[in-house]
């Protein structure tokens, strides 16, 4: 059966390095008998802010409106804004989804995060039962394709921006992991903006190579939500013991005051 990809595209300029990185994407996954959906947030004037316009009607609690609680009862009564709504409908459909986009401080342009924030609403995309490897979308595929304005040296261990795998680890794990995607490795361009015409064809060529078996990448591996106690949600005993005498630490975030193990959020089998 054909697969469905949603790409969620966050750039302003259709000549930029993410819009190719978008278009070949495009381009591949439909050569290969995909469906490919594309959301293009600028294009589309998509709203940043979660606020109660989301929400058709009355809200239960207009004096201290909660975003979380009321979403969540408006996704169940089919009162969620036209936008949302549509968004959600991609998403249910989609297989895979990639999230194309610059990075911004550390993390995604506002407008995706807006995305993220309406669009992934508490019941839909997650809930206290249904998360992490229990999640909602544990059957779908999820990534980050993104562009840096800093040299890949500078996201190393060793470099002045700090390790790539921290910074990834609140966006892979705590947004994809957490609404039980299964998380493919990302896809980084190290600093289109100042590379040479030649270094930049080759990073396309290169996503291009990879977009023809990407539909079977195996996913980064995450901690399985059963090696944690369910009140506290600690590491049960057991699990902490059989990784006692290990030389690195489980996670880039659950890392037992270890070493972190290198490559986690970059590589699968790391």
């Amino acid at each position: 059966m054909a697969k469905k990809v949603l790409i969620v595209y966050a750039h302003q300029s259709s000549g930029s390095f993410n819009a190719a990185a978008k278009n070949a994407a495009v381009e591949v996954l439909t050569a290969q008998g995909c469906t490919v959906d594309v959301s293009d947030l600028y294009a589309m004037g998509f709203k940043a802010t979660a606020t109660a316009e989301d929400i058709k009607g009355e809200v239960k609690n207009a004096e201290n409106f909660c975003y979380l609680e009321e979403s969540k009862l408006a996704w169940e009564q089919g009162k969620l804004s036209a936008d949302i709504m549509e968004e959600q409908s991609k998403l249910t459909e989609a297989d895979l989804i990639i999230f194309q986009f610059p990075m911004y401080w550390f993390s995604v342009p506002a407008i995706l995060k807006g995305w993220i924030d309406r669009v992934l609403t508490n019941g839909f995309a997650f809930s206290q039962e249904k998360r992490y490897s229990q999640g909602i979308f544990k059957d779908k595929k999820a990534m980050l394709s993104f562009t840096t304005g800093s040299l890949e040296s500078m996201f190393s261990p060793t470099g002045i921006n700090g390790d790539m795998n921290v910074t990834l680890w609140p966006l892979q794990n705590g947004i994809l992991h957490y609404c039980g995607f299964q998380v493919l490795a990302p896809q980084v361009f190290w600093a289109p903006s100042s590379a040479v015409a030649e270094d930049c064809k080759s990073m396309l060529e290169s996503w291009r190579t990879r977009l023809q078996g990407l539909l079977e990448e195996k996913p980064l591996s995450f901690i399985s939500l059963d090696c944690f106690d369910d009140k506290a949600f600690q590491l049960k005993p057991e699990v902490q013991e059989k990784h006692a005498s290990k030389e690195f630490g489980l996670t880039v975030g659950i890392h037992l005051n270890k070493p972190l193990p290198p490559h986690s959020q970059m590589k699968a089998g790391c």
